[in-house]
């Protein structure tokens, strides 16, 4: 299991984990939609196995922005005087931005992973 986020955080194939699913090398620091390649440069391994595929993994994105907003706001809270002050919103808001190209990335990922043929 641990080897498996290793390799997903690292943007590796889940079938022979030495090619890339996203062009980019690095899913952390990119800003943008996310390219996509369409098979492994190794193994061949096709990401997206009919149209339609990610449509599953925009409900993982909401879930983990939920998540970083929900988080956000607790991290934040302490540094204002009343319990829910409007002046956290944009806080989150920032962060959600900050935090979306990465997140349709880890969303896509993950997705892939969660779905892979394992009995092979």
């Amino acid at each position: 299991m641990s080897h498996s986020i290793f390799h997903l955080l690292n943007n590796e194939c889940p079938n022979c984990h030495t090619g890339k699913v996203f062009q980019d090398k690095n899913i952390f620091t990119n800003i943008g939609f996310p390219k996509m390649n369409a098979r492994c440069s190794h193994c061949h391994y096709k990401f997206e196995k009919e149209p339609g595929y990610f449509f599953g993994a925009m409900y993982v994105n909401y879930g983990l922005t939920v998540a970083q907003g929900i988080l956000t706001y607790f991290l934040v809270r302490p540094f204002f005087d009343e319990t829910f002050d409007l002046k956290i919103i944009p806080v989150i808001a920032v962060v959600i931005l900050a935090m979306c190209s990465f997140n349709i990335r880890f969303s896509r990922l993950l997705w892939i992973y969660m779905f892979k043929d394992y009995r092979v």
